[in-house]
């Protein structure tokens, strides 16, 4: 459901995945007893989306504005950057602590591993943690922000029913036909998961995607009553909707955190650095700084700057 960019075939060439040039041996990775790294060198990767490119723009400048130099490069598949940031080819990048703790499960266990991934952010940080340190990651700490699942109704629904949060709507018995991804019918954190832990009477998935233009527009016309979009979700006031809150932690804990190479980049004063942008950044104000890109069609390097100068975590001018 977030803008991509397409990726430039020049960056795939630059990262083979089989290269592991500074990074720990494949066959060591339980043993890192090495000192953590502190290159002033750094490669921050985006995923490729609004959302990643501000958060790996906002890095840049924290580190720049520490002493380090930096670049960005933008990489869609996780499946090609993250072997890039276990060899050293790429430092830094933000990521979603429930998503990547499953799919490093994925990595290590198979596809059919029970997820570690949970609504309890200090489980899925531990789960987190122990699946990326042998692998030469280190995971800094959570901000504020979270980017998970949501559901949203019109606001004109929502104040027919007195609705505010997925409780109240479980309570209302009203029936609902959900606009969402088709894969909602089976997953735990959607239409299974909203008829067990709220007792939603969900009366069929309308399969228009995640978030997307159709599946709002169905819920904006009164063809369906909620769409599954996300916490950072920058156009639902163009459509009329408002997010219902998720009172009994349905959703897993996305919270960004940001992942680095230890050997490289796993040094106090990165952390230090990043660990500015956990006081000040919000859910609201990620949601906020991607409408600007994508409704706007401002730069991220542009919104990025603006924001940490008001928050006062880079000097003005």
């Amino acid at each position: 459901m977030r803008a991509r960019r397409a990726l430039p075939a020049i960056l795939l060439l630059a990262l083979p995945v089989t290269a592991c040039t500074t990074g720990p041996a494949l066959e060591n990775q339980g043993e890192l007893t090495a000192p953590p790294g502190d290159s002033r060198h750094l490669t921050i990767g985006s995923a490729g989306f609004t959302e990643s490119d501000l958060l790996a723009q906002m890095y840049a400048l924290l580190l720049d504005r520490s002493g380090y130099s930096t670049k960005i490069i933008s990489v869609t598949n996780r499946e090609i950057y993250e072997p890039a940031l276990e060899s050293g080819q790429i430092d830094v990048v933000p990521e979603y602590a429930a998503t990547f703790a499953d799919w490093l499960n994925a990595k290590k266990n198979g596809a059919d591993a029970a997820p570690v991934g949970s609504p309890d952010l200090a489980a899925t940080m531990k789960a987190l943690r122990a699946l990326a340190a042998p692998r030469g990651l280190t995971v800094l700490d959570p901000g504020r922000a979270v980017d998970q699942n949501a559901f949203a109704v019109t606001s004109a629904f929502a104040r027919k029913h007195h609705l505010k949060s997925l409780s109240d709507l479980g309570r209302s018995g009203l029936p609902v036909r959900l606009a969402a991804g088709d894969e909602c019918v089976q997953r735990p954190y959607c239409a299974p998961g909203l008829k067990k832990t709220y007792g939603i009477d969900i009366t069929a998935v309308d399969p228009k995607g995640v978030g997307t233009t159709q599946a709002k527009q169905a819920v904006q016309s009164g063809r369906d009553q909620m769409v599954l979009t996300t916490t950072t979700d920058a156009t639902l006031d163009q459509f009329g909707l408002v997010l219902l809150a998720d009172d009994k932690h349905l959703q897993n804990a996305d919270y960004l955190v940001p992942v680095v190479n230890r050997s490289r980049a796993g040094s106090e004063g990165v952390r230090r650095a990043l660990g500015k942008l956990n006081t000040v950044l919000t859910t609201a104000d990620l949601a906020r700084l991607n409408e600007q890109v994508d409704s706007w069609r401002r730069l991220p390097e542009d919104v990025a700057r603006n924001y940490l100068r008001s928050e006062h975590l880079i000097p003005a001018g």
